[in-house]
């Protein structure tokens, strides 16, 4: 199996420090995408996320059950901010792992997951906030979410307490398809379609500036993060064909949700305005993703890269 993935990070608009991590290991055949938000007085959220993103890597350990792997990897990650900020930092989590033509990946706070698959989006994890809550019962719609006061407030993270509760997924991978995953700063802002849109538009490096961008011009209150992966492989099973024999995760909290006749219309006008953004912006962009092991915390530019499975290099940063 193999797996492409790029990378960015910035502060936005509004933020004077990246409290944001992300980063990156092969280990086992496998790859492992990690991404924070931290949390926190003066430099303590930016401290949290990076201890979390390197705490996962170096300790996740997939052998025969690769989500109770992340399970402890994040159990780890959440003693080692706890125990350096006595409860005073934190940070969000989220890490995917392509493991044998399956997806596993394991959640804590409100950055995401995404599956996009044919132009159809889905959102693997479930927000742990006030306003995710209240989306999960139907309170309120995801377009009211985005604008509440509450928004904000989450209700589990890495580091706040001696104790964490880690959600786990599984899902079956086919040839082609892309995961993405975000803190708040990008999905605050952008609607689930226009992230397909954009992702399935342009290849990975410039799909992942074309978010930041996005993020950045409706205001960037908060820093963005964002790491796109795309499965390729004739190892995977294809869309025509039985997909991979491991179980699916249980269920989603929302369904795969077609973009439609105005996702289309909706993709064209987002073509266009991106090529023609494209052509004119000269602007350096923060920068890509990445090689492996890698934790990201500012804007360095590293080219995108093709992991094959059989291959595990070594650490940079």
């Amino acid at each position: 199996m193999r797996v492409r993935y790029n990378g960015r990070t910035d502060v936005g608009q509004r933020r004077e420090v990246n409290q944001d991590a992300f980063g990156s290991t092969e280990i086992d055949q496998g790859t492992l995408l990690v991404v924070c938000d931290g949390m926190g007085g003066h430099l303590a959220g930016e401290v949290a996320s990076k201890l979390a993103v390197e705490t996962i890597i170096n300790s996740f350990r997939p052998q025969s059950d690769p989500a109770e792997g992340l399970r402890q990897a994040f159990i780890a990650a959440n003693q080692r901010v706890y125990q350096e900020g006595r409860g005073t930092m934190g940070t969000t989590a989220v890490a995917a792992f392509f493991w044998h033509n399956t997806l596993y990946v394991a959640n804590v706070g409100d950055s995401r997951a995404y599956l996009v698959r044919e132009g159809q989006i889905r959102q693997l994890t479930n927000d742990h906030s006030l306003i995710g809550d209240q989306v999960a019962a139907g309170l309120i719609t995801a377009e009211q979410a985005r604008t509440s006061t509450i928004r904000n407030i989450i209700t589990r993270a890495i580091g706040h307490q001696s104790h964490v509760e880690v959600d786990l997924f599984r899902e079956p991978l086919l040839s082609g398809d892309t995961i993405v995953l975000s803190t708040d700063g990008m999905h605050g802002l952008l609607t689930d379609d226009e992230i397909a849109a954009i992702v399935s538009l342009h290849p990975l490096d410039v799909a992942t500036r074309r978010l930041v961008d996005e993020a950045n011009s409706r205001g960037g209150p908060d820093n963005i993060t964002v790491v796109v992966a795309q499965v390729d492989s004739s190892d995977v099973a294809s869309r025509t064909g039985a997909a991979a024999s491991a179980p699916t995760t249980p269920p989603m909290a929302r369904p795969l949700s077609p973009i439609g006749l105005g996702g289309a219309v909706l993709v064209f006008v987002l073509l266009i305005g991106l090529a023609i953004s494209i052509l004119l912006n000269d602007t350096p962009s923060p920068a890509p993703f990445l090689s492996s092991p890698t934790i990201v915390v500012t804007a360095t530019p590293i080219p995108t890269i093709t992991v094959p499975a059989t291959v595990i290099p070594t650490e940079t940063r």
